[in-house]
């Protein structure tokens, strides 16, 4: 655990967040996360990390299992055409690299210069699954209290549906 994932930890602790730490191997994919889905119960999560053509960042998170229709998504959050946004712009904005975009990062963006987009399901969740700021551990809390911490660290927050793409 580095240093901002200790601050991180007593963050959500002082907003009094409750949440479980599961430590296990790095995953890099949903599909290699598969396997900790069936041991860890709730939901779990996919993060896109997307810039549009204004140049406003958004990282979006929805269930592990769906697709994100980027098609329709700038309508939800209110952009206009999106892209997948680049490592280095992660890194500088949210202290992360990519596997382990998580909405927690937004602990990191100082500068609130990322919209974070949570999908209702998820923020209703009586379990969301998310990354500590690494991909070798999962931590486990209410939507509620995700919901609560976002707003608390100041973030711009988008909860809606996001449109998913249906399976063929």
């Amino acid at each position: 655990m580095t240093s901002r994932e200790a601050e991180l930890d007593a963050a959500l602790g002082g907003l009094g967040v409750v949440f479980t730490k599961h430590e296990h191997e790095a995953v890099f994919t949903v599909g290699e996360s598969e396997a900790l889905h069936q041991v860890i119960a709730g939901a779990h999560t996919k993060n896109l990390f997307l810039k549009d053509e204004a140049g406003a960042f958004f990282l979006v998170t929805i269930p592990a299992d769906a697709r994100a229709n980027l098609k329709a998504l700038p309508a939800v959050l209110g952009s206009r055409r999106l892209s997948f946004g680049k490592a280095e712009d992660m890194e500088r904005l949210l202290g992360i690299t990519p596997g382990s975009v998580t909405p927690l990062a937004a602990f990191n963006d100082a500068g609130r210069v990322v919209t974070v987009a949570l999908d209702a399901a998820l923020a209703a969740a009586e379990t969301v699954n998310v990354h500590p700021l690494r991909n070798t551990a999962t931590v486990g809390m209410s939507g509620p209290d995700l919901v609560r911490a976002l707003e608390a660290w100041g973030h711009a927050l988008i909860i809606a549906h996001i449109p998913i793409l249906e399976e063929k």
